[in-house]
């Protein structure tokens, strides 16, 4: 079985939706959530999913501890509303396995601060005509990882960035698990 470790900084639906879609899974399980937040909304989400949790400072995430703990209890690593950038070590330890999710349609509205209502403000503010989501790998620089998935939400002139910000988590729940499912099914027949 493969396990996968969730990082999130926020309050964790997305977290919790993935934990939910593989609960019975044959596949894959989620072997922790960890955050950077010890006041985040996503550890009281795993606690309540009995799903053990970690808390790290972005020193620790830089030291040979934290990707020895890494590797000890995950193939693939899910970044579900993570807001901080990913060090190189990390990186080369889980080639092609670290997934990102973003709420735009990448390389649009990426990049350092842009995440969460930000990017619905910034949707908003330009006029755009649609959004979406885009689940990426990650690389060495924000937002810029091989893309993996694209859906777009249709974006109406008097959309608010609320409104935007409900269509975007409407596509989250309902794309991120599958997605990182099929990524898994490869990862697995190879």
């Amino acid at each position: 079985m493969l396990r996968m470790i969730i990082f999130a900084s926020g309050s964790g639906t997305n977290a919790e939706n993935i934990i939910k879609y593989f609960k019975n899974s044959e596949l894959a399980e989620v072997s922790y959530v960890v955050s950077n937040k010890a006041n985040a909304g996503v550890l009281e989400r795993a606690k309540r999913l009995n799903v053990p949790f970690k808390v790290f400072s972005k020193q620790e995430m830089e030291t040979s501890s934290f990707l020895d703990f890494l590797s000890e209890h995950a193939d693939f690593l899910v970044l579900a509303g993570f807001l901080l950038k990913v060090p190189d070590r990390m990186i080369s330890l889980f080639t092609n396995a670290i997934v990102n999710i973003h709420p735009a349609l990448l390389p649009k509205y990426g990049g350092k601060g842009m995440y969460g209502m930000h990017v619905h403000r910034a949707v908003v503010a330009n006029q755009e005509s649609e959004s979406g989501i885009t689940i990426h790998y990650v690389n060495e620089h924000y937002d810029e990882g091989t893309v993996i998935f694209q859906k777009a939400v249709a974006i109406h002139s008097d959309d608010t960035p609320d409104d935007v910000a409900a269509k975007i988590h409407v596509l989250e729940q309902e794309n991120f698990p599958q997605v990182i499912e099929k990524i898994l099914k490869t990862a697995d027949e190879s």
